[in-house]
Formats: C-alpha cells, sequence, structure tokens
C-alpha cells in the first residue's frame, strides 16, 4: 500500500523573497558580526563582515540607483540570508576570513591558492635545541624564521645554518653519557652534547650564532667567522681555517644574491597587486634583515569593480588567516579602509604590534613598485603559459562547442570591443584567435564615423557600424552568389589564412567560426541586426557580459553560464580582455595625439616650422590673438595672407 506525498509548498516568488529578507533585516541586531548571502540554489555568493550588522546588510536592500554595479547584481540575486554575531569587529574579521577561504563565493574577491610557508623552528626552551622545518606557526615560546617561498629555499637554509653552527640534527634523548659521539661530530657538523663534550653554555652560543643569521644580520656572522680564521690561522690550525675559508665564502655568495634593502626594519612583507578583469595577482617580497628571502604570488578572482585597496585588504586577511606570523611591517600599494582594524588584528595574529602602510616616497615605495612591477610580469606570463598549452586551449574549444551548440570547435573568434570617452574618440577593436591563439596579424582597428559623438556614448550603434564594415564585402559576395544562382553554405566553414596577412582585404575575406561582441543582450542585438541584413547571420555570435561573464545568444532567453573554472570561460576571458586592451591602447592614442594639437596645427599654411618661429616670437596663443597684423605678417616664414587668415581663425 502506498500513500501520496503531500504536495510541495510552490516557490516563492522574488516579491515574496525579498518581503521575506527585509523582515529579516529588520530584526537584526546593530552588533559586530558576518553575514551570508545565499541565491536561489542554496549557493553561498558573498560573505562579509559589519560593525553594524543592522545598518550594513540593510543597505543591500535600498533603491538599485544607489548601488555599485557589482553590489547591485549581487542585490539582485540574493534570496537568503544567515548572520552569526561576534564580540568584537576583529572577531569578525577572523571569521569572515575563514568563511571565504572555505566557501569561496563568487561575488568575493577569492584568493585561489591556500598555501602554507615553511619556516625554520627554533625551540630556545628546550635545553638542547634543534633547527626544524614546520609549516605552522604557534604560540608556544619557539623562535620561527621565515617565511620561505618553497620548500627548496628553507631546506637549502638549513643545510647552510648546519654547514656554519654545529648544532645537533638528532632527536635522541640527550642526558650527555653515550660513550662515543656520532659521525657528525667528527664531520665537525656537531660538538656532541651527547659525550658532554660541549657545555650547555657552550651550545647556546652555538644557537645564538644560528638565530643571529637566521635574523639577516650576515656581517655580524662573517665577521666572527674571519676572527675565527685568523685565530686558526695564527694557531698554525690550516685546516680548521681552511674549513671556515670555505664557510665565509659560502655564506658572502648567499648575501651577494640577496636584494639589499635600506631599512632598519628586521621583518617586512611588500605586496604589489597587478589587476586585469575579473583576475588579479599579488606578489609578495619577503624582506628579512636587509635581504630579500624570497618571494611568491598569488592568483586572486573576483575582483571586477573593486578598488585596489579593497581587494588587498580582502588578500591580506585570506592570507595571513591560515596561520602565517604577520612581520612586524607591512607594506601595501594602496590605501585601505578599516586600517586601525586590519592592524589591531593582525597584531593580536602576531603577539606584538603589526604596522600596515602605504609608502609615498623612499626605498620602501621602490620595493612596492618592485613588488607591482613583478605581479604585472607574472600576470602576463600566466596567460602566455596558459595559450601555450594546446591541452587546455582544445579543451576550451570544445567546451564552447558543447555550451554554444557550434558545428565543430571554432578555430577562428573573432571579438569585437568599443571604447571612448563620454562619446569622443569612439574607437572599436577587432582581434583574432586562431586554434585559440591570438592572430596578432589579423587584427584591426576602426574609427567610428557614423555615430553623433556630442549626442554621447552609444555602443549599440558603434557595434553595428563595426559589424557592418567587417562583414558588408563578405555579405555583397553571398548576394551576388545567390544572384547567380550558386548555392550559399548554411554553416560557415573557416577560411585559410590570407597570404598576405597585412591585406585587409584578403583577411575580410576569412568566415569566423564565432563571433564574440563585448556586451549583453543589446550588443548582440545590434550586431545581430546587421549581420542578418547582410545575409551573414549563419555566423555563431554572442555577447560576453562583464558582471556575471555571462554569454548572451541570440535565439536564446538564457544565457549560457560556463562553470567560472573552465577552461572555456578562461578563453573567452582572455580574448574579450585583449580586445579591450587592444581597443582602449587605440582610443588613448587618439586622444593624446588630439591633445597634442594646438588651435595653430588645425590652422591650414600654419606647419610645424611656422608654428614654432610665431610661439618663439610672441610666447602664447593669447598673445598671437593680441598682436598686431603687421607684427604676425614680418615673423620669418610668414605672409601678409597667412597673417591674415590667422588671425580670423584665432
Amino acid at each position: 500500500m502506498t500513500t501520496d506525498s503531500p504536495d510541495q509548498p510552490p516557490p516563492p516568488t522574488p516579491e515574496q523573497t525579498r518581503a521575506q529578507l527585509q523582515a529579516q533585516v529588520a530584526a537584526l541586531p546593530a552588533k559586530p558580526g558576518v553575514y551570508t548571502f545565499r541565491d536561489a540554489k542554496d549557493r553561498v555568493i558573498y560573505i562579509g563582515k559589519a560593525a553594524n550588522l543592522k545598518s550594513r546588510v540593510r543597505s543591500y536592500f535600498g533603491s538599485p540607483r544607489s548601488l555599485e554595479g557589482k553590489t547591485r547584481v549581487l542585490a539582485g540575486r540574493i534570496a537568503q540570508l544567515e548572520v552569526v554575531t561576534t564580540h568584537t569587529e576583529q572577531d569578525a574579521l577572523h571569521l569572515e576570513a575563514t568563511l571565504v577561504k572555505r566557501h569561496q563565493p563568487f561575488f568575493n574577491v577569492r584568493l585561489k591558492d591556500d598555501k602554507h610557508y615553511p619556516y625554520l623552528k627554533i625551540d630556545v626552551d628546550a635545553p638542547w635545541p634543534r633547527v626544524t622545518i614546520t609549516r605552522r606557526v604557534a604560540k608556544d615560546g619557539a623562535r620561527y624564521f621565515g617565511p620561505y617561498a618553497s620548500a627548496k629555499s628553507v631546506r637549502t637554509t638549513l643545510d647552510l645554518t648546519k654547514k656554519l653552527f654545529p648544532w645537533r640534527s638528532c632527536d635522541k634523548e640527550i642526558t650527555g653519557s653515550d660513550p662515543r659521539p656520532c659521525l657528525e661530530y667528527y664531520i665537525r657538523r656537531c660538538i656532541a652534547p651527547c659525550t658532554s663534550f660541549c657545555t650547555p653554555d657552550e651550545y647556546k652560543e652555538v644557537i645564538d650564532q644560528t638565530m643571529l643569521f637566521l635574523d639577516g644580520k650576515s656581517e655580524t656572522v662573517l665577521k666572527q667567522l674571519k676572527t675565527s680564521m685568523t685565530d686558526a690561522a695564527d694557531e698554525l690550525n690550516f685546516e680548521r681555517a681552511a674549513q671556515l675559508r670555505d664557510q665565509i665564502v659560502a655564506v658572502e655568495r648567499v648575501t651577494e644574491t640577496q636584494l639589499t634593502a635600506d631599512t632598519s626594519a628586521a621583518e617586512i612583507d611588500v605586496f604589489g597587486i597587478a589587476v586585469d578583469g575579473d583576475e588579479a595577482v599579488v606578489q609578495v617580497l619577503f624582506i628579512r634583515g636587509q635581504n630579500m628571502a624570497g618571494s611568491d604570488h598569488f592568483n586572486l578572482a573576483g575582483v571586477r569593480d573593486e578598488s585596489p585597496g579593497s581587494v588587498i585588504a580582502s588578500f591580506l586577511r585570506q592570507h595571513y588567516e591560515g596561520g602565517l606570523q604577520p612581520p612586524r611591517l607591512v607594506l601595501i600599494p594602496d590605501d585601505v579602509d578599516d586600517l586601525d582594524l586590519l592592524q589591531g588584528w593582525l597584531s593580536q595574529k602576531r603577539g606584538s604590534r603589526v604596522e600596515v602602510r602605504h609608502p609615498k616616497r623612499g626605498d620602501k615605495r621602490r620595493l612596492v613598485a618592485m613588488a607591482a612591477e613583478n605581479a604585472s610580469e607574472t600576470l602576463a606570463m600566466s596567460r602566455v603559459r596558459w595559450l601555450a598549452d594546446r591541452g587546455r586551449t582544445d579543451a576550451a574549444l570544445a567546451e564552447l562547442e558543447e555550451a554554444l551548440s557550434l558545428p565543430a570547435p571554432p578555430k577562428r573568434i573573432e571579438c569585437y570591443d568599443i571604447s571612448n570617452t563620454q562619446g569622443s574618440n569612439v574607437v572599436a577593436s577587432m582581434v583574432v584567435f586562431l586554434n585559440g591563439q591570438p592572430a596578432t596579424s589579423e587584427y584591426r582597428r576602426f574609427q567610428i564615423k557614423t555615430v553623433d559623438a556630442s549626442q554621447g556614448p552609444n555602443d549599440f550603434a558603434s557595434m553595428a557600424e563595426v559589424i557592418q564594415r567587417r562583414f558588408k564585402r563578405l555579405g555583397e559576395e553571398r548576394r551576388a552568389q545567390r544572384a547567380e544562382g550558386f548555392d550559399v553554405p548554411d554553416e560557415p566553414t573557416a577560411a585559410e589564412s590570407p597570404d598576405d596577412d597585412q591585406s585587409e582585404t584578403e583577411g575580410w575575406g576569412a568566415i569566423p567560426d564565432l563571433v564574440i561582441v563585448d556586451g549583453g543582450k543589446g550588443q548582440v542585438s545590434a550586431a545581430h541586426d546587421v549581420m542578418r541584413n547582410l545575409a551573414v547571420d549563419d555566423i555563431p555570435l554572442a555577447g560576453l557580459a562583464k558582471r556575471e561573464e555571462l554569454l548572451f545568444q541570440v535565439d536564446s532567453s538564457d544565457p549560457v553560464r560556463l562553470d567560472r573554472r573552465s577552461q572555456g570561460l578562461y578563453l573567452v576571458q582572455r580574448i574579450r580582455d585583449e580586445a579591450h586592451r587592444f581597443a582602449i591602447s587605440y582610443h588613448r592614442r587618439l586622444r593624446a595625439r588630439q591633445t597634442s594639437q594646438s588651435t595653430l596645427d588645425r590652422i591650414k599654411g600654419i606647419g610645424p616650422r611656422r608654428k614654432k618661429a610665431l610661439l618663439r616670437k610672441f610666447g602664447s596663443l593669447q598673445a598671437i590673438r593680441e598682436a598686431d597684423l603687421t607684427d604676425i605678417a614680418a615673423t620669418p616664414g610668414m605672409t601678409q595672407r597667412l597673417a591674415e587668415q590667422l588671425k580670423t581663425e584665432l
């Protein structure tokens, strides 16, 4: 016997959901805490912290016009709200960083790499301390040195210190009653506390020298070694002197390969950032003593529409949350909000004061600039490596084929972008990727000619003009073929690359397998209308919207959402960003050219020589306007007719 399950209640309407959320917000306490937003599919989409939960969360449910672009999109997708109150705002900061690392919400700045750096640890409270490697920093009274950028670098340092200082490497219990020492003693790598060949004070001196070296005070160590070498030579102990000489050479070699920073701070982490679209790379330089102990980089996602300060603040919270010990000084590339709160949180984690500073000048500013330059190079190189990976690009093209229902993987992809400043100097770009690789010889630039710039920017009309100019010749050829009775294929076929890459006529003959426009439904509709009128609407067309990286198609009401970690999304983002870069570089060139031109440059007959002569004689454009006609005509290179024309046009 079976029983019918009760009917499930219908899902709430958007209006009901918003009413429920607003009722929740009204009941929130005015306390510090963390809030979590989920969407209709129960996915965590954003996690934030607040000193006043009620006030902060309420800001998401006001008028959409008062919200910035990214926040407006986020507010429209909120379906559930969860809050956790905390005792202090620092507790909220800690909890937010933990939850963001765990859930990786789409609308948060997300740290892709969860790294635990290696440290060298010396348990100074132990009777016979050793130097060991660890990836966790604990408040146990031990001394920690690092972090080191890799396991290789920490082991290299460990080996070097072992050669320089004869501390014990064994983990046996030291009683001092062993009958004889091990091999380490005979090769001068240990002073044998196990056999009482040394006193506790002598062993402590070795450990103190080791910590001095790890603190970055190489000059002090070298001075001590050179003194010991001289003493050994005076005592005719040439074997010992030679050993010390080799150690001095090794220390000097290591010191020479490190960057010297003119700063008195012993512990500094220097951060630089490079942002491109929705992604960013943060580079960190580890300065210990006066040397750079190492460097590393981190990939971030979800940074679009975020200020550099908010990105770096979010990164620092996630970076130091995993047990990494903050240094005494943190140098950042931009000012951050809630600086006092961030410094207090880092100081709490360290157990002593931590200063976060945005240097404006001097050596510290140069260190930040160097970190930023390295971040830019790392970001560029990561893209080059990705594009050079044939397996990844093939997988990306296959994903696009499936997601966009294409007849085959798109071998030739063309992408278009518009760039302008308040409607002036409107330009467009066309970039081409062949088999997932940029074909720079096929790139084209356009100056928009038919759109009235006085009415402000019109991206839809500008996109329509570009598509018209790109496919006009192909459309005319197809109409001519149909008029003569030839069959025109329903599906486009990729053309061979032109023999002369510089020939626009041959380049226009290539038929793309996919056209991407930068924008949403509006740009796609504008492009499709033109392609339909030209009878080339059989070429697949899609628009990539910046906000949520959705792909819009003409015949589909629902946009295509590629997985944010998919190779296909990464490829179309790279193509779109390349089109944007190409367009904006052309726009800036035109704007700079226009800015550099004075009124004299636009007067017919006034060339560079006459312009130079006029400015040398009168000093400024205003002085030329006020000058007598006879004086202007008497200027070298000028005539009476030119002087009259100049006065008229000025």
